[in-house]
């Protein structure tokens, strides 16, 4: 029987459990990798192009809830999108694994497994990744990004452009959901370094604890869990970029040692003395005044030197009021894409609710009611209530109010959407009871 050409890693800390795995998989692909760690994951991603991951949900004793997996499973997503993870779970732990699905996990498997079944999970995850792949490859070389016409957001790209040309350092600055990270990796692919690692840290949900380990790195024996040498996300950026998102949530006492590194382009791992070179560009974002937190002696001064050589701030979508229904429709398009489905609108009514509603989550708040009206919506058409985006106590209730005849048509929807039931209709629009009767005679809509 022909092997199949795929990368499979198996990440457990039986080592029962690895064998086994082993054992059956090496009849069926190429490469079968194993690790009893989780930690080990990073550098075997960055050193293979891992095409599946097999991950156990637990690895400490009176740890079980499977948030270890859940967290080593958005680490795997973040560092290798077109990598697919398969679950392993005991069989009283399948609502977490049901969670892990959600936010990206191909499938799970309960232990002990079938190993038909498992190979068959297997197999259509190896395809799964093939096509994730080509992807990935199309993306890169023809990856878009909705730049709008309003003079803060040209003006943000402008810079963005010509300091990508550079190797400088960058502060990102702006509400959250502007879109950071897009920025982020927009300076990053129209860098030299754009076939260089990419790396995302978030540093708002490192404790301090892990702070030193995660970005840093540690040496076999380091604590009492650091069973391997394994290098931190800064390594992992080698030769690319890192970017740091929340800068602003690091710790005082921190701060120098992310100070020491971008001062003298070198690292030590937890546990070394000797230092290793590093040649990684940094971008950094936050939401917060950071120039505030300077003042207040909260954020080192001599550190936001040494990251904002060029500061770019991002506009709220509030500030942006041309650039709403084009992007609306560009956000569309391209949810549309990832479901694979075409000819997806939004009804010709949409467009003043779309102005009109105040985005306090910005892009990413759009992103987020888009991609959820689109699951729920019918006939390719999206509406103001599938968008859910109805703002009634804002409009002012007199005639000469063009929204006036938008709000009388999305009532009668909802109202036939639940068969009169005055109670789900004004739940549904965000009313009380006695202010939909209101509108209801205002508007004539009685039976």
């Amino acid at each position: 029987m022909r092997k199949k050409q795929a990368q499979i890693l198996v990440v457990d800390d039986q080592e029962e459990i690895l064998f086994s795995a082993k054992m059956i998989l090496k009849k069926h692909f190429e490469t079968i990798f194993t690790t009893n760690s989780p930690k080990k994951i990073i550098s075997i991603l960055n050193e293979n192009e891992i095409n599946v991951v097999l991950l156990d949900m637990n690895y400490r004793i009176g740890f079980e809830d499977g948030r270890e997996g859940i967290h080593w499973l958005k680490e795997i997503k973040t560092l290798s999108p077109n990598t697919i993870v398969i679950l392993m779970t005991a069989f009283g732990k399948i609502e977490t694994a049901v969670e892990g699905i959600k936010i990206g996990a191909f499938d799970y498997v309960l232990k002990p497994w079938h190993n038909e079944k498992l190979l068959e999970i297997i197999d259509k995850a190896v395809a799964e990744s093939r096509k994730n792949t080509k992807k990935v490859i199309a993306e890169k070389t023809e990856k878009r990004y909705f730049t709008g016409t309003s003079q803060k957001i040209k003006q943000a790209y402008s810079v963005a452009e010509k300091v990508a040309r550079t190797d400088a350092n960058v502060l990102i600055l702006g509400e959250n959901g502007t879109g950071k990270y897009v920025f982020a990796e927009f300076i990053h692919q129209n860098s030299e370094r754009k076939n260089q690692p990419f790396v995302h840290v978030d540093l708002g949900s490192l404790s301090d604890n892990l702070f030193e380990s995660e970005l840093f790195g540690y040496a076999k024996g380091a604590f009492t869990d650091a069973k391997t040498d394994t290098p931190g996300r800064f390594e992992t950026a080698q030769n690319g970029t890192i970017f740091l998102d929340e800068i602003g949530n690091i710790p005082l006492h921190l701060q120098a040692k992310l100070l020491h590194i971008l001062q003298t382009k070198t690292l030590t791992r937890l546990g070394e003395s000797k230092p290793r070179p590093l040649n990684v560009r940094v971008i950094a974002a936050t939401n917060s005044d950071i120039k505030s937190e300077v003042k207040n002696k909260t954020f080192r001064e001599d550190l936001l030197y040494r990251i904002n050589t060029m500061e770019i701030n991002l506009p709220p979508l509030r500030e942006r009021k041309d650039d709403i229904v084009p992007m609306a429709n560009f956000i569309l398009e391209n949810i549309a894409e990832k479901y694979n489905q075409e000819n997806w609108r939004f009804e010709e009514n949409v467009s003043p609710y779309l102005e009109r509603y105040p985005w306090k989550g910005n892009v990413r708040e759009m992103e987020n009611k888009i991609e959820r009206a689109l699951i729920l919506a019918e006939n390719n058409t999206i509406s103001v209530t599938d968008l859910d985006i109805l703002d009634f106590e804002e409009i002012q209730e007199n005639d000469d109010n063009p929204l006036s005849e938008m709000e009388k048509t999305a009532i009668e929807k909802a109202l036939f959407k639940h068969h009169g039931n005055i109670s789900k209709t004004a739940e549904e629009l965000g009313l009380s009871r006695a202010a939909l009767y209101r509108r209801i005679e205002k508007y004539d809509l009685k039976n």
